[in-house]
């Protein structure tokens, strides 16, 4: 084992900048630890619906990330971590059962055991880590405690340069959508008439779409709540995406924190990102076909869909 590498690289994070050079730094570090053949990090994004996720092998040269997506609800290890917040350590054989396919293909590969650990982040995990093994890695407490310090780590350090990049950046229109989609954006003042500016475009832009009159009043009310706790508990703007594809019709609303909250690990002292957001996310809840909701360094992102 390079202890001395593996140091230096996970060290070297308090220096990294943006996000790429975040992740190159831990994927670097992380295969020096010794039996890793190959490691894996992955971001939530879209309010937690899907993951980005890069990997790099021991023998691959170290460069920009190479980000693809994963969908929150395949049955996979990363999202089991970041959905339950739990790590997964154990040999292949004993996952067999769980994720058949992941684990045939990880066989050939000659993958012996996997480590796969959350990222922690205020009130869910920002993401994942996973680590491929060959030969018999012990996988005893210290090793775990090992492996928990450095995801924490990695935490801290990209919950630093979301703060420091994205704090009034507009990131829901950068987000992909299906070219079939249809798509709309509006950007609301952190004024609490700004719901109502909300709901008239909400309104206007289904009933462009021809989106049924039912779905349009299910939405509109959703829409209504979640922007009206944006602002009352951040006095800032609000993003709002709305996706019309087939089928369904998914809303989604950013809001960047409170001025001064950035790189507050805990700004609110509240475990639970869910719990201030009371009657609206209870209507949420129980209107809508599926909806979730993350929190960053930067603010929160909550989303619903509704068939249509």
């Amino acid at each position: 084992m390079d202890v001395t590498g593996e140091a230096d690289s996970i060290g070297s994070l308090a220096e990294a900048n943006d996000l790429d050079s975040v992740v190159r730094h831990a994927l670097t570090g992380l295969l020096c630890r010794p039996g890793v053949r190959r490691v894996g990090l992955a971001l939530t994004e879209g309010g937690g619906r899907r993951l980005r996720f890069t990997a790099r092998d021991r023998d691959g040269q170290e460069q920009a990330p190479q980000w693809c997506l994963i969908d929150a609800y395949d049955d996979v290890p990363l999202t089991c971590v970041v959905s339950t917040g739990e790590p997964i350590v154990a040999g292949v054989d004993d996952l067999d059962r769980r994720f058949r396919g992941m684990v045939a293909h990880q066989r050939e590969q000659g993958t012996t055991a996997l480590a796969a650990l959350p990222l922690p982040g205020t009130g869910s995990p920002l993401g994942g880590v996973i680590l491929f093994y060959e030969g018999a890695p012990g996988f005893g407490p210290s090793e775990q405690h090992d492996l928990a310090v450095v995801a924490a780590e990695v935490a801290a350090a990209l919950v630093r340069v979301r703060a420091t990049s994205q704090r009034r950046e507009r990131v829901l229109a950068d987000e992909p959508v299906d070219d079939q989609a249809r798509v709309g954006d509006v950007v609301v003042e952190g004024d609490p008439r700004s719901a109502g500016v909300a709901r008239r475009f909400l309104r206007a832009r289904l009933g462009e779409w021809a989106v049924d009159e039912d779905v349009i009043d299910t939405a509109v009310l959703l829409l209504s709540e979640l922007v009206t706790n944006a602002i009352i508990h951040t006095d800032n703007p609000a993003e709002i995406r709305v996706v019309l594809g087939d089928g369904e019709l998914t809303v989604t609303v950013r809001d960047h924190g409170r001025a001064g909250d950035a790189g507050d690990a805990e700004p609110d002292g509240d475990d639970d990102p869910l719990r201030v957001h009371g009657r609206g996310l209870q209507l949420v809840e129980a209107l809508s076909e599926r909806w979730g909701s993350e929190r960053d360094a930067v603010g929160t992102t909550v989303w619903f869909a509704l068939r249509a």
